[in-house]
């Protein structure tokens, strides 16, 4: 990575060809943190996480994988963590928005993800150890608040916060997302991400299913 402590790259391929042999290069720990499976989904990138995830069967090598839940929105997105974790990762969800989607290896290593643009998504890369040890403290004071993937999957009263009762009452209005949108004072965005957000904490897979299960579980709508 030459003498470089911090270095930006823009897109998929330019982040493997400078930084893809970090991937390769962990001993004890690769810890990654992401909003949804698409942020490190590309080929390249996904092929040198498996493959070292497989090369390293060490018991004292630690794979963690923490998420949000509307990474679990497809039920492929599921059977794919699930197989992830029978490999040997740790794969945990938490409630809370996660500040940085971002990859540590060995405590020396820190990737972060940055925006998409229309060359790609932009990713810094840095050694400096004051950065990669203060997102390592983050990473790890979220993860130790998150639940693990089944301890997620088989909860059967989830909690809602005010937002999610909100989204359930605008649900049930049927209001075009739009003029939810517009009535919750949230961008159409956000009130989708809240939807699907919500759909994963009811575990349905449509809109009318969510109405029931709240029901079912005597939630407010």
């Amino acid at each position: 990575m030459r003498n470089e402590q911090v270095f930006s790259v823009q897109g998929d391929a330019e982040l493997i060809a400078r930084a893809g042999h970090l991937f390769a290069s962990a001993r004890a720990e690769f810890l990654c943190a992401a909003r949804d499976l698409k942020t490190w989904s590309q080929p390249e990138a996904r092929a040198s996480v498996q493959d070292r995830m497989r090369a390293v069967r060490s018991p004292d090598f630690t794979t963690c994988k923490l998420l949000s839940p509307v990474a679990l929105i497809e039920e492929e997105a599921r059977a794919h963590l699930r197989l992830v974790q029978g490999e040997g990762a740790r794969v945990r969800i938490s409630a809370s928005p996660l500040p940085y989607e971002t990859i540590l290896i060995d405590r020396r290593v820190m990737i972060l993800a940055g925006r998409d643009t229309p060359t790609g998504r932009e990713y810094t890369v840095t050694t400096s150890p004051i950065l990669v040890e203060g997102v390592h403290s983050l990473f790890s004071a979220i993860w130790d608040n998150s639940a693990d993937l089944d301890t997620y999957l088989r909860s059967d009263v989830p909690h809602l916060d005010a937002d999610g009762r909100s989204v359930l009452k605008a649900l049930g209005s049927g209001l075009t997302d739009a003029s939810a949108a517009r009535r919750l004072g949230v961008s159409l965005r956000t009130y989708r991400r809240r939807v699907a957000e919500l759909m994963i904490k009811l575990e349905a897979g449509s809109r009318f299913q969510a109405g029931l299960r709240a029901g079912e579980l005597g939630l407010p709508r």
